[in-house]
């Protein structure tokens, strides 16, 4: 928990997104002094949402987490700026709910003044690399890094499938200035337990995420 914090404080990130909190991590994350005094969580304790969810058609139990940012303009005009985490279906299998996944989340965005939809994608079967085109947004990394493969995941070679780009930015009426991959960090060994309290055995130091971060920088037009 410390090396991902130190991570995302050296950012001077205005919003993050986290997946695969487990209720351990988000109890320990709550209570961290930094988090307390400067950050708004969409979580107050380990409780579920309950019909508060924007639930998805999953094998996995998926939803996503929608936040709507209220922007004054300088027409007077309020802008919704709506912000949608999500972690698809992961998995190569047929037929796949990614799509249908991301088509849903789309509709949530499309009617906010403009915003994102950010997370692991999963991208793991041919018809996933159009996902966000055939939805027409904008994939903030190929428009930025047209040449870069971006790899977020299977860099270290620490698993069978080949390194991918799973993490993603997809943007309607936002323009990316910045983006870059987050590497992670190896952490101690013996400061790492299990849930159960149970020491965690490694031939090699783990990183404290299996993927790597992605910190994109956007703007809109009246910042100009």
């Amino acid at each position: 928990m410390r090396a991902l914090l130190r991570s995302v404080e050296s950012t001077m990130a205005d919003v993050i997104f986290l997946q695969e909190v487990s209720k351990v991590a988000l109890t320990e994350l709550l209570r961290q002094p930094w988090i307390e005094e400067h950050w708004y969580a969409s979580e107050a304790d380990c409780s579920a949402f309950g019909k508060q969810k924007v639930p998805l058609p999953s094998r996995f139990d998926r939803d996503a987490l929608c936040c709507d940012l209220l922007v004054n303009s300088s027409s007077g005009r309020t802008l919704r700026i709506r912000l949608i985490n999500v972690h698809l279906d992961s998995l190569p299998i047929n037929p796949s709910r990614r799509p249908q996944q991301f088509a849903l989340v789309t509709a949530y965005l499309s009617v906010a003044d403009r915003g994102l939809i950010a997370g692991d994608f999963n991208p793991v079967l041919p018809e996933d690399a159009d996902l966000v085109s055939a939805n027409e947004l904008e994939d903030a990394w190929t428009s930025l890094h047209p040449p870069d493969p971006g790899f977020t995941w299977g860099v270290n070679g620490e698993h069978t499938f080949p390194p991918n780009r799973l993490d993603k930015v997809a943007l309607v009426d936002l323009k990316p200035s910045n983006m870059r991959v987050m590497r992670t960090h190896e952490v101690d060994v013996d400061s790492c337990t299990t849930q159960q309290g149970e020491g965690i055995l490694s031939k090699s130091p783990p990183h404290f995420s299996d993927h790597f971060g992605v910190l994109c920088e956007v703007e809109w037009m009246e910042d100009r």
